[in-house]
């Protein structure tokens, strides 16, 4: 009986040995499978983080070339070189019928006609008004000038830039300091030719640009001209 007691014994003792071992094992696998997945979870972290910053960089360097230049390579940003600026809270915008003798050539704002050049794109061959072209350059336009001392091809391009660009005009304007000069509300430079880098740098920054007083106003239904 004795033996059958120490049998009995000996096989609890022996179950609970094999539990505390199974439990023991489970115990390792557990931290073990949690040890691998804080690894993984910190690696995909690690990777996400790296994606992100990668991701902004790429946008941060794409945005800033976006608001530096454009489509046609014309830098925004900073002042175009050689050009002439008015303060635009000291440009009249009265509309006016007596003549306004304006104190630059060709004027870049002041008082004015009552009604504007027409400047979608128009392509003028006679001298413009003074006093209907400033109106134009009030709802944001640019306007192109030259004189005959401007050679024929430039003139020949230029006519076609305006002509396929919105709140722009283009006039010959004899008596100018310029051969070529471009004119925005307050803005004004001269350029050497045609393929001159500020012409688009002009057009971008002044066609409705930030010195338009009446940006959206209408470039058409105005004085059609020659």
């Amino acid at each position: 009986m004795a033996s059958t007691q120490g049998s009995k014994n000996d096989r609890r003792t022996r179950i609970e040995e094999m539990r505390r071992a199974e439990k023991s094992r489970e115990r390792r696998v557990r931290i073990a499978a949690i040890t691998v997945a804080a690894v993984a979870v910190a690696g995909l972290v690690g990777f996400g983080t790296y994606l992100v910053s990668d991701s902004s960089s790429d946008s941060t360097a794409s945005d800033s070339t976006a608001s530096d230049s454009t489509a046609d390579g014309a830098t925004t940003a900073g002042p175009i070189k050689g050009e002439r600026d008015w303060d635009i809270k000291k440009l009249g915008r009265t509309h006016v019928t007596t003549k306004v003798n304006y104190p630059m050539t060709p004027p870049v704002g002041g008082n004015h006609n009552q009604v504007w050049m027409d400047c979608n794109g128009n392509v003028y061959t006679k001298p413009l008004p003074d006093m209907n072209a400033v109106h134009s350059l009030e709802h944001g336009s640019v306007w192109v000038t030259y004189t005959d001392k401007a050679p024929a091809a430039d003139v020949k391009k230029l006519g076609a830039k305006v002509s396929r660009t919105p709140y722009s005009l283009m006039s010959p304007y004899p008596g100018q300091s310029g051969a070529i000069m471009l004119s925005a509300w307050g803005k004004q430079v001269t350029v050497d030719g045609a393929n001159d880098p500020r012409v688009n740098q002009f057009f971008t920054k002044y066609v409705q640009g930030p010195q338009t007083p009446e940006p959206g106003a209408a470039c058409t239904g105005g004085l059609g001209g020659q």
